[in-house]
């Protein structure tokens, strides 16, 4: 996935597609039910999960507050293990730094992670000509991560993308998988350079950790000479210690298990076990100015488990998709937002597409207060609207209803010429549709004809006033 292009449209723009397919919804809809139900029960047989998430938010809040010294720590202990560790200001210098470290005639192998995606690092590998081969399964049938292609649909992709995949090729899920596993195998085999990510990152002893579903980061970690793992500054922990409460937060909160099906530690290099050269490249890419907002600053205690994903009544009807690669979901809409500015429409967009109803916050395993972050963000987007030279049309309007109402003979002058065009436009009781940007208002819901007389004009007659 490469990074959101400059002239992306609004997230109501970019949903609409995701909104006009069916299927989709239906999966997305079994899909988050199903793990909602998990991770109810997850928690439900968890008597201590609420100290637990306290324990989470503290120990969260304790590294962003000393995250200098703890990067500091992580640096020193991975370099003492042998390993090499580069620092990445923001999206395009991880790219370089990663495209730097691999001969472009090499084999590699990438298993996506949520900062690989952020910084569009599978672009970058093939605009410097190298070819990467993904791992993941979700990402070998095409980008698939929310909903789930149909069989016939991923025997016609397996017959244009992997050579073995001939035209006998079924669409029993056995005989697809086989040909995956087959394909997979002799990529992780021949691959001279893998690159992973890294979920956390253990300051005291230098220790990286992967939490995964399928394993295919376990074999990037094991079989090629050189491992590059690509994290955020974000995804330190100050010791094994603290590891222990987000083994067992994340794979509750995530999908309902009471531990992830793969779990991999690794720690710089060890002669004649994995690779024989190891670089850690940790990504800013607007990390440290989130971290200066003293609100928006807990956006950063993220683990990246999605559950506010699996609650939240928009993410359920778009997908992942119109959130864009950083982040799906309602920490999607804060966080995005957050690294890479709100003065674009897309970014300015994303924290409007929640109905603040608060089930993001009450799952969140690190108590993220999303809802406040969203009104946060929005306020954001205001005050960056009011520094443009020439107002958009949403603040002159806005301007134009806040003189309007400054001033009593002002608001009633027009409220009565309001009601009277209003009127006209209402047909059963009901106006459809608004002209003009009012017409926002109504592309999703009705609205009741004014009355003939309005609440002010009655109260003066009330009684002979």
């Amino acid at each position: 996935m490469t990074p959101v292009p400059v002239g992306m449209p609004k997230f109501a723009t970019t949903a609409r597609t995701a909104l006009a397919d069916p299927r989709l919804r239906r999966d997305l809809r079994t899909v988050n039910g199903s793990r909602r139900e998990r991770s109810a029960q997850a928690v439900a047989s968890t008597p201590d999960w609420e100290e637990l998430r306290e324990a989470g938010r503290a120990i969260r809040d304790r590294t962003l507050l000393g995250l200098d010294t703890y990067l500091q720590e992580l640096e020193r202990a991975v370099t003492e293990a042998g390993g090499t560790v580069h620092w990445a200001g923001n999206a395009a210098k991880a790219g370089r730094i990663v495209t730097g470290l691999i001969d472009r005639d090499a084999e590699v192998i990438i298993s996506a992670s949520t900062v690989t995606r952020e910084i569009g690092l599978a672009g970058a590998l093939s605009e410097a000509g190298i070819r990467a081969t993904e791992t993941d399964l979700a990402e070998l049938i095409g980008g698939f991560r929310e909903s789930h292609p149909d069989a016939a649909s991923i025997r016609e992709l397996f017959q244009h993308e992997i050579p073995a995949a001939t035209a006998e090729l079924s669409e029993d899920p056995a005989e697809l998988a086989e040909v995956a596993r087959t394909h997979l195998r002799d990529r992780f085999l021949s691959a001279d350079v893998a690159v992973c990510g890294a979920d956390f990152a253990v300051a005291d002893t230098g220790t990286l950790v992967l939490l995964e579903g399928e394993g295919d980061g376990r074999m990037c970690l094991t079989l090629p000479r050189t491992l590059i793992a690509v994290a955020g500054l974000d995804a330190v922990v100050p010791s094994w210690a603290d590891m222990e409460v987000f083994l067992q937060l994340l794979p509750r909160a995530s999908s309902g298990d009471p531990m992830s099906p793969a779990v991999s530690t690794w720690t710089g290099l060890a002669p004649g076990d994995g690779p024989a050269e190891f670089h850690l490249v940790l990504v800013d890419n607007g990390r440290t100015k989130a971290l200066a907002d003293e609100v928006g600053r807990q956006s950063l205690r993220c683990i990246r488990c999605t559950a506010c994903s699996a609650v939240c009544p928009v993410y359920e009807r778009t997908g992942a998709g119109p959130y864009g690669p950083v982040l799906p979901g309602p920490i999607g809409a804060v966080l995005t937002p957050q690294l890479r500015g709100v003065e674009r429409a897309f970014e300015a967009s994303l924290p409007y597409a929640s109905t603040l109803c608060g089930a993001c916050a009450d799952v969140c395993p690190v108590k993220i207060d999303i809802p406040e972050l969203l009104v946060h963000m929005r306020g954001q987007v205001i005050e960056s609207r009011r520094r443009r030279p020439v107002p958009t049309p949403e603040m002159m309007l806005m301007r134009t209803v806040a003189w309007t109402m400054g001033d009593r003979r002002r608001y009633e002058t027009a409220m009565q010429r309001t009601t009277r065009g209003a009127r006209l436009l209402a047909r059963g009781g009901r106006i459809k549709r608004l002209p003009g940007l009012l017409g926002k208002w109504t592309e999703a819901r009705d609205l009741p004809a004014p009355p003939r007389e309005s609440f002010r004009a009655w109260w003066r007659t009330r009684d002979g006033r």
